[in-house]
């Protein structure tokens, strides 16, 4: 018996395909190779077309049943983890309605903020855990505002995995902690919020019917199973956000837990037992994948837009054809500090850890007599190492004590550079292990389908790969790197 696990990123669609008996990656692959793109039509925005990711995900479905000589009737369950805080709308018959809003779009900033003073900023942390701010219930208001015909259209709005299960299943259907991401779910009735529905004027009827994260949520159509090259009634029993489902794939479930992913954005997620919430909402709480009235989790993230796509945008336009792995070469024959050089890499949209301002990326330090593109590429990997430090110090107000980190060796992980800079300025040890969203997907999509029953089952063949401890003598340098890296960006933010 097998398992397939999505993982609908802004980047790429990953998949995997596991054994559900031994656990063990049959086959697994990602669509398409290069970036997908994302269109900003204005400063601030990011679009991508929903029907694009299904269409990826045909071509790659396609290509892991072939490379893995799958037989269809072989997989039993179907699971999805997809990019946070995304906007999809979509008519009676299930079409988009328009482009998607993502994650890291900025339009709807001023549109949080006022509705976080006028329902009133003590009622939004104490019900809410967060400012409505830059998320999914404030995007739709944004159409609502400046898009009436568009709004007059909308049968359903959902998440991006909520799209593609509904692709999947003709079923649009979310999570509690779908809604929690949204900002659309209170906290304190346990239910969803009649605060933000009815500040925005948003109709309840628009939002989908709320099944558990781990839940047969529906099953595969004769027309998406046709196109997907799969078996009709396969079901769909997953679904969490990628930054939750990341912390699941790397079992991290329990108080105290932390994993951290660094692709395109740059997350650390720390598990908690009770709700809390940072006054600033520079960090934000959700409900964990396995959150029960019985058992409180709730996850807080911390969110850089600007990790990994700064080292993209590196490398095409400065890195002059280098690969990743030459690039971490050439940061590693620089010293740490970078000779002086920081990088605030905050080019990706407003940031939410910086007050949701947007600050733009910043290169400070640059000496055309003393550096070299090398200590460009190490002050650019330090740089989104310090962002993490920044967030997490944040994170640790909030009473979370970070010692370990827990990460899939993939993305800015797979660089020593970054890994170590992020083990020395935070003092914590760093697992790395072989999994990633898909894989996590699977196995939850297992889980949720009855196959396993229990966690420790789903994780019995996750393997640790290696751990990157805090090197003394290195220690200091960073931390030296750290404070002048911190006071460049206290300055910067002084004078936005």
């Amino acid at each position: 018996m097998l398992s397939l696990g999505y993982d609908v990123g802004s980047s790429s669609i990953k998949a995997s395909i596991i054994d559900i008996e031994t656990g063990k990656v049959v086959t697994s692959d990602f669509y398409p190779k290069e970036e997908m793109k994302i269109n900003s039509p204005h400063p601030g925005w990011a679009e991508q077309d929903p029907e694009s990711w299904w269409e990826c995900i045909k071509i790659l479905t396609a290509k892991v049943l072939s490379e893995g000589s799958i037989n269809k009737d072989d997989i039993k369950c179907i699971g999805i983890s997809y990019q946070m805080h995304g906007l999809v709308i979509v008519d009676k018959i299930h079409r988009a309605i328009r482009p998607s809003i993502i994650w890291c779009d900025s339009r709807a900033v001023e549109t949080g903020k006022k509705a976080f003073e006028e329902i009133g900023g003590a009622k939004c942390l104490e019900h809410l855990l967060n400012s409505p701010g830059n998320f999914t219930a404030s995007k739709l208001k944004w159409v609502k505002d400046n898009e009436p015909d568009n709004y007059k259209k909308i049968n359903k709005f959902m998440l991006p995995g909520d799209f593609i299960g509904m692709k999947l299943t003709g079923e649009a259907v979310t999570t509690v902690s779908g809604l929690s991401e949204g900002i659309l779910w209170d906290f304190k009735t346990n239910s969803v919020s009649k605060d933000v529905l009815s500040y925005y004027d948003i109709d309840e009827k628009l939002i989908s019917d709320v099944k558990p994260t781990f839940s047969v949520q529906g099953k595969l159509t004769r027309y998406a199973a046709d196109e997907l090259g799969l078996s009709e009634g396969t079901v769909v029993s997953y679904r969490a956000g990628d930054q939750p489902n990341n912390a699941f794939s790397l079992n991290v479930l329990n108080p105290g837990e932390i994993a951290a992913t660094a692709g395109t954005s740059g997350v650390v997620y720390g598990v908690i037992d009770k709700s809390n919430f940072d006054p600033l909402s520079r960090v934000n709480p959700f409900v964990h994948v396995n959150n029960t009235n019985e058992q409180n989790r709730f996850g807080v993230l911390l969110c850089i837009n600007g990790t990994g796509i700064l080292n993209s945008w590196t490398r095409k336009n400065f890195a002059n054809g280098l690969s990743y792995n030459e690039m971490n070469l050439l940061a590693e024959g620089i010293e740490a500090g970078s000779n002086g050089i920081s990088v605030l890499p905050f080019g990706n949209g407003a940031e939410r850890v910086l007050e949701n301002k947007s600050i733009g990326c910043r290169f400070i330090g640059i000496d055309f007599n003393r550096h070299s593109i090398s200590h460009v590429l190490r002050a650019v990997q330090e740089g989104i190492a310090f962002s993490f430090r920044y967030g997490i110090d944040i994170m640790k107000e909030m009473g979370l004590d970070i010692k370990i980190i827990r990460a899939g060796k993939a993305n800015m992980f797979l660089s020593p550079v970054f890994s170590q800079t992020l083990a020395n300025v935070t003092g914590a040890s760093i697992e790395l292990y072989d999994t990633d969203g898909s894989q996590g997907a699977a196995r939850g999509a297992a889980y949720g389908a009855g196959f396993y029953k229990s966690f420790d089952d789903a994780f019995k063949s996750l393997n640790k790969t290696g751990e990157i401890n805090p090197v003394i003598t290195d220690v200091e340098k960073h931390l030296g790197a750290y404070e002048l890296w911190l006071s460049r960006l206290n300055s910067t933010l002084l004078n936005k």
